[in-house]
């Protein structure tokens, strides 16, 4: 109970600090600590922060979604045609998770970059002519590389959520006539829905603040909003207007997040 007291206190102090700062003016070096709402209209009518939250908001329900894509079929594997085996696929599928993520990011710069991998590839077999410049520093390059990274991450709660359901229901739904295809879409899905919203947060939350891979991946078109507040904490030494961007970033992403749980509560009530 005492860890969970500390870090609940540690977690309101940063947040409180935050919200307060967010109100303050930068003066070089010095912090003008009067009230002031000034960032915040800034924010309202800077339409750099706009389009990067949405940029941002996108990639991340890209990467959502073709990470459950991914992942689910995994999942059902492990759950239901593994057997005693279980452990070791599991194992295997989350194994990139216990190479450092700024490696597995860095990785990509090797695969997709003007000289890497896939180029050098293409060039031997006599696809192409010349190396393509495409393939990094973009949104593309960006959303490749957050896929590859939080992709296991899906995996383990489909896996429990698939691995609780009961068989007999499965089964009866077989010996009522229902194909396999039939049978997953009226017993299987339906009853894993809470284990794919789940991943959805998992995945979903984090990617739409992400800083690190945008910076080494993405190049000049591909930032998100995470590289923005990074930005005014760093090179721009706008402590306040820093804060305000991650405040506003933070309820726009709670605002989704909720609209997402009513939508998934919905779907989920159709079904029983």
């Amino acid at each position: 109970m005492a860890p969970a007291i500390v870090l609940v206190l540690v977690l309101l102090g940063c947040l409180g600090l935050v919200f307060t700062m967010s109100f303050w003016t930068q003066n070089y070096l010095d912090f003008d600590r009067s009230f002031t709402l000034a960032n915040y209209q800034q924010l309202l009518t800077s339409p750099i922060f706009w389009k990067l939250l949405l940029r941002s908001a996108g990639i991340a329900a890209l990467v959502t979604f073709i990470s459950l894509l991914l992942a689910y079929p995994m999942a059902y594997f492990v759950a239901f045609d593994a057997g005693q085996n279980k452990l070791p696929w599991l194992i295997l599928f989350t194994l990139p998770c216990w190479i450092s993520y700024l490696l597995r990011v860095l990785s990509w710069k090797l695969i997709l970059g003007y000289n890497g991998v896939v180029n050098e590839g293409l060039l031997q077999i006599g696809v192409i002519d010349e190396p393509l410049s495409f393939l990094l520093y973009n949104p593309t390059s960006v959303t490749i590389a957050l896929t590859q990274s939080w992709a296991p991450f899906a995996l383990l709660p489909i896996f429990v959520s698939l691995e609780k359901i009961d068989r007999s229901l499965i089964h009866a739904a077989g010996d009522l006539g229902d194909g396999p295809f039939w049978t997953f879409m009226r017993v299987t899905l339906p009853l894993s829905l809470p284990g794919v919203f789940a991943a959805s947060l998992l995945i979903f939350i984090p990617t739409l603040g992400d800083y690190v891979t945008p910076a080494l991946v993405g190049g000049p078109s591909g930032p998100m909003i995470g590289s923005y507040i990074a930005s005014q904490f760093g090179p721009s030494n706008n402590w306040p207007l820093g804060s305000a961007v991650s405040l506003a970033a933070m309820l726009c992403a709670t605002f989704a997040v909720c609209l997402f749980l009513a939508g998934s509560d919905r779907l989920l009530k159709l079904f029983r």
